[in-house]
């Protein structure tokens, strides 16, 4: 009996002692100093001077439309549907050629073979009653004037065929606007610290940390081909303009 109550008591101590040994860890930790055998981690880093948020905006005109279009045809079996389809598609691919595309800038971008079903209630089951084909590409439109122009070619030659399923402007090279914008969001970050160091009646110190999220601009827009055109016939497409968004991020020191 006195054997196992020494041993339970042996074993409180060792806890005890494991206990302390971790206090003794982060105290020295919190000291911002390292000792043999110790792990020196300063959780306060991040805590430290002050941070400021920053935001830097551009607008700017789009320089590239992507165009999604392609055909769609609906049959009774599926090489007749696919038969359709690509004369259809075949059409629709030389009229895009004929307004000055580039292969390298027409990409497949879905194409699918499906069945088309209907559902008898008094025999509870389903019946094929056709297959659908589906081929769809995207367009880069690098005149961008030349955008509904290009849709009314493809229309006219895909003929009853023919879907457009939307138009995405973007730059085709965001790097100068974002450089604009990020020294934007840099300057918004300074003004901003520099204020509130004025008003805490500190000194305002280099910046020791900055982050940074950004995004490429792009404006998408669904086409409705029927009701795309004015009065003379054409379709009208409108880039409007993009808005290119930087946020930083920023911690500054607080100088002595």
């Amino acid at each position: 009996m006195k054997k196992a109550w020494l041993i339970a008591a042996g074993i409180v101590l060792a806890l005890l002692l494991g206990v302390g040994g971790m206090a003794l860890a982060q105290s020295t930790g919190d000291n911002d100093t390292q000792t043999p055998g110790n792990v020196n981690v300063n959780v306060n880093s991040q805590q430290t001077g002050i941070w400021v948020n920053g935001v830097g905006e551009i607008t700017v005109t789009p320089d590239l439309a992507t165009l999604t279009l392609g055909v769609e045809a609906q049959a009774a079996s599926v090489a007749e549907a696919q038969s359709q389809a690509q004369a259809a598609m075949d059409k629709v691919m030389a009229a895009l050629k004929a307004q000055g595309l580039a292969e390298k800038d027409i990409q497949t971008a879905y194409f699918n073979i499906s069945k088309m079903t209907s559902w008898d209630d008094e025999k509870r089951t389903e019946t094929i009653t056709g297959y659908r084909v589906t081929n769809t590409v995207t367009v880069k439109i690098r005149e961008i004037g030349k955008a509904g122009d290009i849709i009314d070619a493809v229309a006219e030659a895909g003929g009853d065929l023919t879907t457009v399923n939307g138009i995405n402007f973007s730059l085709e090279n965001d790097t100068a606007a974002m450089q604009q914008a990020r020294e934007k969001a840099m300057a918004d970050a300074k003004v901003k610290a520099q204020q509130i160091a004025t008003l805490s009646d500190v000194k305002l110190g280099k910046a020791t940390y900055v982050t940074e999220n950004s995004y490429a601009p792009y404006a998408y827009r669904n086409v409705a081909y029927a009701e795309s055109k004015d009065a003379s016939g054409g379709t009208q497409i409108s880039a409007g303009e993009l808005t290119v968004t930087v946020n930083v991020q920023v911690a500054y020191a607080i100088a002595d």
